[in-house]
């Protein structure tokens, strides 16, 4: 039986989450952020500076675009969906230092974060269930 202190400190190894990687990226982390979602899901809104990546693209796109020098998060949708999971399957077979944002783009929305779309970056307004309004951070 794995030791539970073992077992979570494994589990943060392996995941993050939206505002760890807003935190991240506003500290000027070496990070690369990454949607593995369709083309669809990417045009209707995505993480303000991400790269679209479909996961069934990471194989031959990643070594020509990403440095492994960086760490790699990657995300889907919201906490139903697998294909960030997926992604970072890809990215791990690959050698890269990659984790997988809990909670996806839903939870990155609702915390509110910048999102970005044709129309440029916005912010919607926080969730009060996922984020805590009076200290939001706009980046």
């Amino acid at each position: 039986m794995i030791d539970r202190a073992d077992y979570y400190a494994a589990k943060l190894a392996y995941e993050t989450d939206a505002s760890d990687v807003h935190a991240a990226l506003k500290a000027g982390d070496s990070i690369v952020v990454i949607d593995v979602r369709s083309d669809e899901a990417w045009a209707q809104g995505r993480v303000a500076g991400a790269t679209h990546m479909h996961y069934s693209e990471i194989a031959t796109r990643a070594p020509l675009e990403i440095s492994t020098d960086v760490e790699v998060v990657v995300y889907c949708w919201s906490p139903g969906c697998n294909a960030g999971a997926k992604g970072a399957r890809e990215f791990a077979k690959l050698g890269y230092r990659v984790r997988e944002m809990i909670g996806g783009f839903e939870y990155w929305v609702r915390e509110g974060y910048a999102v970005e779309d044709a129309d440029g970056v916005h912010h919607r307004p926080v969730d009060p269930l996922t984020g805590i309004a009076r200290i939001r951070t706009r980046a």
